[in-house]
C-alpha cells in the first residue's frame, strides 16, 4: 500500500471517530464563502460546542461506508464541510443560521443523527427543538413550581392567622 492510500485511511478512520464520538453530524455545501467567514462559522462553532471541518467527499463516503450508510453518496458531492455536534441540535442550529446569515453560500445537504439519515427539513427541525440544556430547566422549572405555590399557600395561611390574632390583641386593649 502506497503512503498516499495509508494516509487517507488514516484520515478516513479519523473521521469515523468522530462520527462515532459525535451526536449528530451535518454536512453543508460551503463552496462561496470566504476565508474570513468560513473562520467567522469556525468560531461560532466553537463557541456552540461543534467543530467544524472540510474533508475530501471520498473519505466521508468511506467512512460513513464503514458505519453502514450508504444514503449520503448522493448528497456528498462538491464542496462539503462538515459540523460535528456534541448534542443532537447544536450543529443544526449553527448550520441553519449560517444558511440564513450566509445567503446562498452556505447551502445545507443532509444530517446524521442518532445512527439515521436526516435531510435538509429534518436539519432545519433539529434546529428549532430546544437543547438539552433548555429541556432541563423547562422541566425543573415545572416542578418546582407547584413546590413554591404551596409555600406561598402556607405563607399567606400562616400570615393571615397572624393578622387575626393581631386584630383580636388590638380590640381585647381598646
Amino acid at each position: 500500500m502506497s503512503a498516499n492510500q495509508e494516509a487517507k485511511k488514516v484520515v478516513a478512520q479519523e473521521i469515523e471517530e468522530k462520527i462515532k464520538a459525535s451526536k449528530s453530524v451535518v454536512f453543508v455545501d460551503y463552496n462561496k464563502l470566504t476565508v474570513a467567514e468560513v473562520s467567522e462559522l469556525r468560531r461560532k462553532c466553537k463557541q456552540a460546542g461543534c467543530e467544524y471541518k472540510v474533508y475530501k467527499n471520498t473519505l466521508l463516503k468511506k467512512a460513513l461506508n464503514e458505519l453502514g450508510c450508504d444514503k449520503f453518496d448522493n448528497d456528498l458531492n462538491g464542496p462539503t464541510a462538515v459540523a460535528f455536534g456534541s448534542d443532537e441540535t447544536c450543529a443544526a442550529k449553527v448550520m441553519v443560521a449560517a444558511a440564513k446569515d450566509y445567503a446562498d453560500k452556505v447551502v445545507l445537504k443532509s444530517a446524521f443523527v442518532d445512527n439515521a439519515y436526516v435531510d435538509k427539513n429534518g436539519i432545519k427541525a433539529l434546529a428549532s427543538m430546544p437543547s438539552r440544556e433548555e429541556l432541563v430547566a423547562k422541566m425543573l422549572g415545572s416542578m418546582q413550581a407547584p413546590i413554591a405555590n404551596f409555600a406561598g399557600v402556607l405563607s399567606n395561611l400562616v400570615s393571615g392567622i397572624v393578622r387575626v390574632l393581631d386584630q383580636v390583641a388590638k380590640t381585647k386593649q381598646a
